[in-house]
């Protein structure tokens, strides 16, 4: 409430790049307008109370123009959220977002809100809503006259100003898949996450959360759907390559075996991206060790190796690609070739 009215309206100029023709809305108000002098004189104001009147009657003042109602209300859900009343300051919320259903200020302000009143279903609806606004900047057509360096620039510029509260409300949303007790909700969460954020920082224990809730729920065919959704928007992401690689490789069903091998391949590929780890050469055997996959060479473990800079957990991961690629050639009687075992190009 205390925020300066001229720091908001330089900030949503700076956040203004119309010529993206992104979804991102901003609240705009031209020096010199009746808007711009009503706002001048609340400001001026020093009393909270006769401000929620003031902003009150500016609303019914300017009824017609959506950006002037959704910063009035915007603004009094601000108040009310100060006051410590959070269901007001919610309703007023609500309304802003309902003349400005894409502005990401307010859908932070949003699930800030939520977050105090730790209503879960609440704080992933804004934080889905935020994700998906964001990610749909510089995806719309491009305007006449404008080059497409000049698009991809603005587009890019755009999500620059607006990463941090974009990070903000994937954090947001993915403690809330951390904070689900159920397994059905808990992967219904997780699908609405992988959409509204794709590529996100939280792809491998998303993965991880959405394969033990799927193994709760006993829904192979969900598994894979899902495994599929998140390849259609990175092909390359090695955790779920992985999940699909090991959930073929337990089907009984005849052509699983080879699609295991199929995934553990693609998983393959995409790990030689990535130069940081060491290669497992010549003769590979397996076994089962507490539940996870072991690489024997020359009845010693092989540990893959890997750098300080690399993500926790990828040692396991390789283990398991070529376990399933291993028990993918037993079963299908697929003839063995030693270098499909070489996982990563060496240091």
């Amino acid at each position: 409430m205390r925020r300066s009215r001229w720091f908001s309206i330089l900030l949503v100029l700076l956040l203004s790049v119309p010529v993206v023709n992104a979804q991102i809305e901003t609240i705009t108000f031209p020096a010199g307008t009746p808007e711009d002098q009503g706002l001048a004189a609340i400001s001026k104001e020093p009393d909270p109370q006769k401000k929620l009147t003031m902003y009150a009657d500016f609303l019914q003042q300017f009824s017609s123009n959506p950006a002037a109602v959704a910063y009035g209300n915007w603004q009094i859900a601000q108040a009310y959220q100060g006051a410590g009343d959070l269901p007001k300051a919610l309703e007023y919320g609500d309304k802003a977002l309902a003349s400005a259903p894409h502005n990401l200020d307010i859908l932070v302000s949003q699930a800030s809100i939520a977050q105090q009143m730790k209503s879960n279903s609440k704080l992933l609806n804004y934080a889905v809503r935020g994700g998906e606004a964001y990610n749909s900047i510089g995806k719309g057509a491009k305007p006449e006259g404008v080059s497409d360096q000049d698009f991809a620039s603005q587009a890019s510029d755009q999500k620059s100003l607006a990463k941090n509260s974009y990070d903000f409300l994937e954090a947001a949303a993915f403690n809330v898949i951390v904070d689900e007790s159920s397994a059905k909700e808990r992967m219904s969460d997780i699908e609405r996450f992988t959409s509204a954020f794709p590529n996100s920082r939280f792809e491998e224990p998303v993965t991880s959360y959405a394969m033990m809730s799927l193994s709760e729920l006993k829904d192979t065919s969900r598994v894979i759907a899902f495994g599929e959704r998140v390849l259609a928007a990175n092909p390359n992401s090695l955790p779920t390559l992985l999940m699909l690689a090991g959930t073929y490789v337990e089907d009984p069903k005849p052509g699983s075996a080879g699609k295991a091998v199929g995934y553990a391949q693609k998983a393959v590929a995409a790990a030689r991206a990535d130069n940081k780890h060491f290669c497992v050469p010549l003769h590979v055997v397996h076994k089962r060790a507490e539940g996870l996959a072991r690489v024997l060479m020359n009845r010693r473990v092989a540990r893959i190796s890997a750098d300080a800079g690399s993500r926790v957990g990828i040692d396991l991961y390789l283990d398991a690609g070529i376990e399933i690629a291993f028990n993918g050639y037993a079963r299908e009687r697929i003839p063995f070739r030693e270098q499909d075992l070489c996982f990563f190009k060496t240091l």
